[in-house]
């Protein structure tokens, strides 16, 4: 694996775990809100928000797996037939 497959690894990485955080602060941000407002929180706005994080972290997930085809396409191996020791 050359360095622009390394760093686009630890980019996705670092994608993946900034969305994980806003889902978590999304979820801190509405039950601030919810007790705060009551039975005025825009439930389905927050709904909706959750949705969009959740394609995101979807879309990194998707390209995680795209790039690994790549790496071990380029190095001669077929994807599907790679077994890695913890899915035994």
């Amino acid at each position: 694996m050359g360095p622009a497959e390394h760093e686009a690894r630890r980019a996705l990485a670092r994608l993946r775990r900034a969305l994980e955080k806003g889902r978590r602060e999304l979820e801190a941000l509405a039950g601030a809100i919810r007790r705060a407002e009551g039975s005025d929180f825009p439930l389905e706005l927050y709904g909706e928000a959750r949705s969009r994080l959740d394609e995101l972290l979807e879309f990194a997930d998707q390209e995680a797996e795209r790039l690994e085809e790549k790496i071990l396409h380029a190095g001669g191996l077929e994807p599907g037939r790679i077994r890695r020791s913890s899915q035994r």
